[in-house]
C-alpha cells in the first residue's frame, strides 16, 4: 500500500502516540476491485480475489495518482478482516458494500466534517460521558507552564465533534491560548478575550510559533469579558455569530489568576461568582448561531467543611438561560500543580477530615 505517515514530537519527551498511517490509493482502481468483488459467486472465490487486491495494493505507489483516496491503514486492515472473515456471502456484500460508499461519497452532518461513511475512522473522537485522559497533550507549542490552563484535548473533541472548517470559535476566558492552538490546527477560526495583558502576549508568542496551514484567523484581544464589545469584535471580522462558545473560567478562588478586581477568582463570594457566568452568557447568547453549542469546563470546590457543586450550580446558571443540556462529560485529572508533590499529604487529610480528594471537572455541553 502506498503509505503517508507523520507523527509529532513531545517537548517533554513523554511517550506520544504516532499519528495513523495513511494509505494512499487511485480511486477508480479501488473501486473498479471492489465492484468485482462483489461479484464473485461464493466465498472461497472473495476470499482468494480479496488476498490478490490486497497484493496489489502492497505493491501499489502513490506517484502520479490521477485521483486519490486515503484511508487510515488500520480501518482499512480492518475492514478487509472483515469482509474475510464473514460466514456468509451476503455478509461479505454487505460489508463491501460499506466500504464502496466510504470511497465514493462523504456524508456528513449539519454542525461537523466528520464523514459518517467512514465513522470508524475516528475511533480518537470521544462519544462517552467518563474522559480518562492520561496525559496533557504536549505536541508543538503546548505547554503546562500556566497554572490552571485546560488539555487540549478538550477543544479539540469539541472543535471536531461541533463546528466545520472554517467555522468561528469564542473563548472569552483565553489564557495562554489552547483553545486558539488547537483551532489553527484543525482549521477553525478563534477569537479570545484575555484580561491578562502578559497572557494575551504569551498566547500570540505561541500562536507566531504554531504553523497555520489553513490561514485562518487566530487572535487574542486584550480585556474583560463581561464588558467586552463582542458585536464589535465579530465585525472586525466580518463575522455576526460564531458557531461554537469554549468557556473555561477560573473555580471561583481555588487559583487566584491576577489581583485585576474584574478577574472572576477574585469574587467576593460564590454567589458573585455565578452571577458573573449568568451575565456573560447573557452576553454571549445573541452572538451564538442557532442550533449551536457552548461548552463549558468547570470543576468544584471545597471549603469549610464543605463540597461546594460550583460546576452544577454553574450549570444551572446557563439552563436559566434557555439553553438544552446535551451531555455531562466527567473528566478526570491525575496531578494539579498544587497537590504535585503532595499526595500523601492531601490523602492523609481527606482521612481526617472525612472528605476525598478532587480527581474530576466537568465538561457540560449545551445547545442554543
Amino acid at each position: 500500500m502506498a503509505h503517508s505517515s507523520a507523527t509529532e514530537k513531545d517537548h517533554e519527551s513523554e511517550e506520544v502516540s504516532a499519528s495513523p498511517t495513511t494509505v494512499i490509493v487511485e480511486r477508480e482502481f479501488f473501486v473498479t476491485r471492489l465492484l468485482a468483488l462483489h461479484t464473485t459467486p461464493d466465498l472461497a472465490t472473495l476470499r482468494r480475489m480479496l488476498a490478490e487486491f490486497k497484493s496489489e495494493l502492497a505493491t501499489t505507489t502513490s506517484e502520479a495518482v490521477a485521483e486519490p483516496i486515503s484511508f487510515y491503514e488500520r480501518y482499512l486492515i480492518n475492514e478487509f478482516e472483515q469482509i474475510a472473515a464473514a460466514q456468509t456471502l451476503d455478509r461479505a456484500h454487505y460489508y463491501l458494500e460499506r466500504l464502496l460508499r466510504a470511497a465514493q461519497n462523504v456524508r456528513t452532518g449539519a454542525i461537523n466534517d466528520i464523514n459518517l461513511n467512514r465513522w470508524k475512522e475516528y475511533d480518537d473522537i470521544n462519544t462517552d460521558s467518563l474522559w480518562l485522559i492520561e496525559r496533557r497533550e504536549r505536541s508543538g507549542v503546548h505547554n503546562a507552564n500556566y497554572w490552571g490552563n485546560f488539555v487540549p484535548q478538550i477543544p479539540n473533541q469539541m472543535m471536531r465533534r461541533y463546528t466545520r472548517k472554517g467555522d468561528w470559535v469564542l473563548d472569552p476566558f483565553a489564557g495562554s491560548g489552547t483553545t486558539l492552538i488547537e483551532g489553527q490546527r484543525l482549521g477553525r477560526n478563534t477569537l479570545g478575550i484575555e484580561l491578562q495583558p502578559r497572557m494575551v502576549e504569551h498566547a500570540h508568542t505561541l500562536l507566531a510559533a504554531e504553523p497555520n496551514p489553513h490561514y485562518v484567523v487566530s487572535r487574542v484581544v486584550q480585556g474583560d469579558c463581561l464588558s467586552m464589545d463582542y458585536q464589535t469584535l465579530l465585525a472586525d471580522h466580518g463575522q455576526r455569530q460564531v458557531q461554537l462558545i469554549m468557556l473555561h473560567p477560573p473555580y471561583f478562588d481555588i487559583i487566584k489568576f491576577s489581583d485585576n478586581p474584574y478577574d472572576l477568582s477574585n469574587s467576593s463570594s460564590v454567589e458573585v461568582f455565578l452571577a458573573s457566568i449568568g451575565r456573560l452568557i447573557d452576553l454571549l447568547a445573541p452572538h451564538l448561531e442557532r442550533g449551536r453549542h457552548i461548552a463549558l469546563v468547570i470543576g468544584d470546590k471545597y471549603a469549610h467543611g464543605e463540597w461546594i457543586p460550583l460546576g452544577f450550580r454553574a450549570m444551572e446558571e446557563v439552563l436559566k438561560r434557555g439553553f438544552n443540556l446535551k451531555s455531562i462529560v466527567v473528566k478526570n485529572f491525575e496531578t494539579t500543580t498544587a497537590k504535585r508533590t503532595q499526595k500523601e499529604l492531601w490523602r492523609y487529610r481527606a482521612l481526617v477530615g472525612g472528605f476525598y480528594v478532587f480527581k474530576h471537572e466537568y465538561l457540560f455541553l449545551f445547545r442554543k
